[in-house]
């Protein structure tokens, strides 16, 4: 039992996913919001990206939510559709033990295949603005149970023009609820959504204690011209094993992409022209270290979970300064340390200003790598980009090694529930409830996810068991 997370009241369930996970202390945000959202309190968080903080609220939610309850009691709404798939993932995670099944609803991914999930037994439910208002108003997802909102990165809402479909589905859900708000920056429309939505909210700033005081700043003045050779030069004297480069527009993406994987750099790109499988699909190589550098737009800066990226390049200086906070935010995570650097073309010296001047302090100036610097780091650099990158550990991979997800042919219209299936595999001999994850019930169908290793074991017993009086066909699902 990880002992530095029991001085909060959660449950031995949680704490033993936490151990799992590998989660060894509590961060600055996560000391400072679980014991108010275990209270109920509304909170809101100032807090920077790679604090921690989808845990701060992801822990509170997986310990208040009831288990016996078909309908969703939690709701968290992201400004991405990559940030919504990560959150729901970590929820999952973290509830792997309490059975709590979380749901992630978005864009660009079949409404009806939404709709079918949503009628199962869900306790979190994770989307995006547009989505989650297209449930809701075509009564596709139920809000009547809904006892806790989390708002989380809201100023990117706010940027993403969100808003008012923020404040559309809060007008929706009952009014006695808790509501917890996340955000990075608080420009005064955010302030305005707190002022009315919210109930006598506690204000939380962890930026001081997890300012990344790991992160180097730096600028180099460049012309534009000569972006492209300077980025080659940057990446070859620092050598980083991954980075992200973020640019301006998806055509700039695919250039810059292009330049690098014809001088055989090892790299993938990201954002939102790209179809929703090819954005997960570049996403997960990335994260299992598939490829070292991910050329992106903005939208990447929301839902990439990588603890070791040590380098982040401004290929364009970003002209909206909230962004320069939440790019840089990829680098220096979990406590490792990190370094940003800005390409700066004279038309982006006012940007560079105004960044300066909103993150209160001034970014370092420096000069591109020199030819003798480049030319002495190139061959190290050249054998790098010839191995692949060693892969990366994920963080569920220890948490999930012991399960294995069990197919019935039956499920609500042979009037089965969850707790039959409970009921039955628990009475199995050597096996408990402990050893019984997520259960998804459809219509004709049943997936039960046995923990422990002891999957092998339920599925023989149940070749000769029935469920409610009922010998269902059992065997071990494909997906």
């Amino acid at each position: 039992m990880n002992q530095l997370f029991s001085q909060f009241s959660i449950s031995a369930e949680i704490q033993r996913a936490l151990t799992e996970l590998s989660y060894k202390k509590p961060t600055a945000v996560q000391q400072a919001v679980i014991p108010d959202a275990l209270l109920r309190k509304d909170l809101i968080v100032k807090s920077q990206t790679g604090s921690g903080k989808t845990a701060s609220f992801a822990i509170p939610l997986v310990e208040l939510t009831d288990w016996e309850e078909n309908k969703p009691q939690a709701l968290v709404l992201t400004p991405t559709r990559e940030l919504a798939a990560q959150v729901k993932e970590d929820i999952t995670n973290i509830g792997r033990f309490k059975r709590t099944k979380a749901t992630a609803i978005y864009g660009k991914s079949p409404f009806a295949r939404q709709k079918l999930e949503l009628k199962q037994k869900t306790h979190i439910v994770v989307g995006t603005p547009g989505r989650v208002l297209d449930h809701i108003e075509k009564e596709t997802l139920d809000v009547q149970k809904i006892q806790y909102l989390v708002i989380d990165e809201a100023d990117e809402m706010l940027n993403m023009g969100f808003i008012e479909q923020v404040s559309a589905i809060i007008e929706r859900l009952p009014s006695e609820r808790v509501t917890m708000l996340f955000s990075a920056t608080f420009p005064a429309d955010i302030v305005h959504l707190a002022d009315t939505y919210m109930n006598d909210p506690k204000r939380i700033d962890v930026t001081k204690e997890a300012a990344a005081p790991a992160i180097t700043h730096e600028v180099i003045a460049v012309a534009e011209e000569q972006k492209m050779d300077v980025t080659r030069q940057v990446l070859t004297v620092e050598s980083p094993e991954s980075a992200i480069l973020f640019c301006r527009t998806q055509e700039r993406v695919e250039t810059l992409f292009d330049a690098l994987d014809g001088a055989g750099i090892s790299s993938g790109m990201l954002h939102g022209g790209m179809v929703q499988e090819d954005r997960f699909d570049v996403m997960n190589k990335f994260k299992r270290g598939d490829f070292r550098y991910l050329c992106a737009t903005d939208v990447a800066a929301r839902g990439i979970d990588v603890e070791d990226i040590p380098l982040v390049i401004h290929f364009d200086v970003p002209l909206e300064k909230e962004s320069y906070v939440h790019r840089t935010g990829r680098t220096g995570r979990a406590g490792q340390s990190g370094k940003a650097i800005a390409l700066m073309s004279p038309f982006e010296k006012k940007f560079v200003n105004e960044i300066e001047e909103f993150v209160g302090f001034e970014l370092q100036q420096i000069n591109a790598p020199s030819p003798s610097k480049v030319k002495a780091a190139k061959a190290l650099f050249d054998a790098k980009m010839s191995v692949r990158p060693e892969p990366k550990k994920d963080k569920g991979e220890q948490l999930n090694k012991d399960i294995m997800k069990l197919y019935f042919n039956g499920g609500k219209k042979k009037k089965l529930r969850a707790v039959d299936f409970v009921g039955t595999i628990s009475n199995l001999p050597g096996i408990e409830a402990a050893d019984i994850g997520i259960i998804t019930i459809q219509d004709n169908v049943t997936y039960v996810e046995i923990l422990n290793g002891k999957g092998a074991a339920v599925l023989r017993a149940m070749k000769t068991t029935t469920v409610k009086g009922k010998q269902l066909k059992v065997q071990k699902a494909r997906n």
